[in-house]
């Protein structure tokens, strides 16, 4: 047995659920229509001047016998975003200014302002999946005890975190400049991202 299938049967034993193949989640992810949304700068929060957030609803069915985190995992892997961690959404405003990141909610609810002051509260349930360009604002107001999100990035960018009004300027200079993923974290090279996220 590989270190990898001892480490997978480790979690399945330990958590209760059995971890998903790349192939397997492959018929999790739903076709679904994307909402886009627009955030100019508010002064804060700088948002990305040319892409819009993309925002897909129960768009990953988390079948009860796997790991809702891992099917995420997994599904963002196979298209090219890695990195990934587990955990909530801060409650206050941040951004990353030279990278891209989508957010998976894996378990519960929550409502979460994207774009800052200028921006919109989403109601978020577990299924749904947000793809944010560099630069936009995000913050949870309000969750479910078992929220849990799952964040991924694309291969190139650099992570950082910015919450000040000093940090602002330097990230209106960096943001476009962060280049455009090759793929969408849920459908690949055919992705609605590849058409809203145009140079």
């Amino acid at each position: 047995m590989s270190i990898l299938q001892t480490t997978r049967k480790a979690i399945e034993t330990i958590t209760g659920f059995a971890t998903p193949g790349e192939e397997e989640v492959a018929a999790f992810v739903r076709q679904r229509k994307p909402n886009e949304f627009r955030f100019d700068d508010d002064g804060l929060v700088p948002n990305h001047p040319s892409w819009p957030l993309v925002f897909y609803r129960g768009a990953v069915k988390l079948p009860e016998r796997l790991d809702p985190a891992a099917v995420m995992e997994v599904i963002f892997k196979r298209n090219g975003w890695g990195d990934s961690w587990r955990n909530g959404i801060y409650d206050y405003v941040h951004y990353h200014s030279r990278i891209h990141e989508v957010l998976g909610v894996a378990r519960g609810t929550a409502k979460v302002r994207f774009g800052g002051k200028k921006g919109r509260t989403l109601k978020v349930k577990a299924g749904d999946v947000a793809i944010l360009p560099a630069g936009t604002g995000h913050q949870c107001l309000s969750s479910s005890d078992d929220f849990l999100v799952v964040g991924a990035y694309p291969r190139f960018g650099t992570y950082d975190e910015c919450t000040t009004k000093d940090e602002h300027d330097d990230a209106v200079a960096t943001i476009p400049t962060v280049v455009r993923p090759r793929n969408d974290p849920l459908y690949g090279s055919k992705g609605s991202l590849m058409t809203s996220w145009k140079r």
